[in-house]
């Protein structure tokens, strides 16, 4: 966190109507100092959090850093921990009041602030690349690029029903993360997955290891993540969802960034046939975009095991004209 910057911003009025006299939003910068070089923006996942590329804790490390596919020698990356993420300390107690929408317009008053009138792309799995979306969706044209990987511009009814009884652990469990965190679990990864590693079999105790391993991973939640931050990531998560009031062709025909959409074939929270319906509709309404599949097994979470195929994926898109100064490419 030696890294984390802050930023002020004041009287904000949410899209629920809540005003809030001050929020503070906070982010990492990694690579090229700000106005040297093209910038990435970064969302980070549910539980994740701006620190994207540090040698100890980066999340996202075999990525993002240098000489990696996202190459901080030539990029500068700029990574935000979600409003309400408990990373830099800051709660929201009223999470109902926040849309993934607020979020994204929260970050690009905040790139504002800091002298940045356009960025190269903006990158997020799952929950950040739902923010991603929304970003991208009110701001047209603001980014060249959008990588959206496991996630979709809406929710779903299954993302809905999925935030909405994970929302219920949450408040009626006695032990409500940890409860909360094995039920996810199993969307999060696939059959095939778990059967695969753990094939039924049994600890010392007697207990399947698959429970035990359910068990290890809300134990370790509990120690890094509060309720408060899960309902608010939970709340944003199932408030994804571009057209929000308004026509979808009115909204979609608006996008001037490139749409790169990232599926994985296992995944049973982001179903790749609603990636591929929407590369479709992109492509029916001359949109630029492509669409990639990740072969994998491990269902949704394969956005942060399977690097070389999503890095493969995206490298091609990031050989930018170097004969640009670096003022066009980063102001």
């Amino acid at each position: 966190m030696n890294n984390l910057q802050k930023h002020s911003i004041y009287k904000y009025v949410t899209i629920s109507d809540v005003q809030y006299e001050k929020l503070d939003i906070t982010y990492e910068v990694f690579g090229k100092k700000i106005h040297t070089a093209p910038i990435i923006v970064v969302f980070h996942a549910l539980t994740g959090n701006s620190d994207v590329a540090s040698d100890e804790k980066g999340w996202w490390k075999d990525l993002i850093g240098y000489n990696k596919t996202i190459d901080l020698n030539r990029f500068t990356i700029i990574s935000f921990n979600i409003l309400g993420n408990g990373y830099d300390g800051n709660l929201i107690e009223n999470y109902a009041d926040f849309t993934a929408k607020d979020i994204a317009i929260l970050n690009f008053h905040t790139l504002r602030s800091l002298g940045v009138k356009n960025i190269y792309g903006v990158i997020g799995g799952s929950l950040g690349g739902g923010i991603a979306w929304e970003l991208v969706a009110e701001f047209p044209k603001f980014s060249s690029y959008l990588f959206a990987i496991a996630t979709d511009w809406k929710a779903t009814d299954w993302v809905l029903g999925f935030c909405g009884t994970q929302e219920s652990i949450l408040k009626n469990s006695a032990n409500p993360l940890a409860d909360a965190r094995r039920m996810a679990m199993l969307f999060y990864r696939s059959p095939v997955s778990l059967q695969s590693k753990f094939e039924r079999k049994k600890q010392d105790n007697k207990q399947f290891a698959v429970n035990s391993w359910l068990n290890h991973h809300g134990s370790k939640l509990q120690h890094r993540f509060s309720i408060q931050a899960y309902l608010m990531m939970n709340q944003l998560l199932a408030s994804v969802d571009i057209t929000r009031g308004e026509y979808k062709e009115d909204v979609f025909q608006k996008l001037e960034t490139t749409i790169v959409q990232i599926s994985i074939e296992s995944d049973l929270l982001y179903l790749p046939d609603e990636n591929k319906e929407t590369a479709e509709y992109l492509k029916e309404l001359g949109i630029k975009n492509s669409y990639f599949q990740v072969k994998s097994e491990d269902g949704h979470d394969a956005f942060l095991i399977e690097h070389d195929q999503i890095g493969a994926f995206i490298k091609p898109f990031l050989a930018y004209d170097t004969s640009k100064s670096n003022s066009e490419n980063a102001a």
